[in-house]
């Protein structure tokens, strides 16, 4: 059994697993080959991530547990006052978050590992210029661009990206939603807990990811990318490509910021505001 005084930290560690298991699943499900969901569509996707985040949030509601699964939120509620957590406290959740996101992540290739495969390139350009009916320079261009679809697919079952790269817009973009998710949680929690509940968080999470989502795929979690991106770039998927290390700042950095902002706003306006427990 989990001593008490570890429980918190586990809770995060395992919550977050089951929340990146989840919403990492669906989307390897909706664009991986040869899976029996191939082609959903983003509804779905927004869908199954709604569900993954309020699954672990129903498991560990209460009994002691606090449900960030979100550095963003851990944080943004450590600097505003609105938790019991000390400064080691806080350091330890993220900790705990961005180790079970990675575990997570780590599962879902487990699982998928045959459907990555289906999906990467892995002959070499001269094999598919040699194989092809085309004229060399055009089969060369094709095997770059079907190459580089399939990195990207990979890539994006475990991390998010731009739909249209722009930094600073696709950051205000990650500032935005994630000030919204905040704002949302705070006014929520503090105001009508009863009504707004795990399955209001379900209803937010799909707002935001249907809304939202479209420009950069809606982190608004860092663990959500940072640990799975690391996954990424460690386990040993054939034809994966690179990291995207040049991108993986926004969706970090662009939730803190937002959800820093969020929980301040919200703070201020509602004035019967306490310490939330999700």
């Amino acid at each position: 059994m989990v001593g008490t005084d570890f429980a918190p930290y586990f809770g995060e560690f395992l919550g977050t697993a089951i929340l990146i298991l989840l919403g990492d699943g669906v989307v390897a499900n909706m664009i991986l080959k040869k899976t029996k969901g191939n082609g959903g569509g983003w509804v779905v996707i927004t869908l199954g991530w709604a569900f993954a985040v309020a699954v672990p949030a129903l498991i560990f509601g209460g009994n002691g547990f606090t449900n960030h699964f979100n550095p963003a939120l851990t944080i943004a509620l450590y600097f505003t006052g609105n938790t019991d957590l000390t400064f080691a406290g806080m350091l330890g959740y993220i900790v705990a978050q961005m180790l079970g996101a990675f575990c997570g992540a780590c599962l879902v290739y487990f699982m998928h590992q045959d459907h990555f495969k289906a999906t990467a390139v892995l002959e070499s350009e001269e094999e598919f210029v040699r194989n092809s009916k085309e004229e060399e320079e055009v089969a060369r261009v094709m095997y770059r661009a079907q190459k580089a679809e399939a990195q990207g697919t990979m890539l994006g079952v475990f991390s998010t990206g731009p739909a249209i790269r722009n930094k600073w817009v696709n950051f205000m973009c990650e500032v935005i939603a994630t000030f919204v998710l905040l704002f949302a949680l705070t006014a929520g929690f503090a105001n009508s807990p009863g009504v707004f509940g795990n399955w209001g968080v379900f209803i937010l999470i799909s707002a935001l990811g249907m809304s939202l989502g479209g420009t950069t795929g809606y982190s608004l979690n860092p663990a959500r990318d940072f640990g799975p991106r690391v996954a990424h770039a460690v386990l040993p998927i054939k034809g994966k490509g690179d990291s995207d290390w040049g991108y993986a700042w926004i969706p970090t950095i662009g939730p803190l910021v937002g959800a820093i902002l969020g929980a301040i706003v919200s703070t201020e306006m509602f004035s019967t505001f306490g310490a939330i427990s999700w």
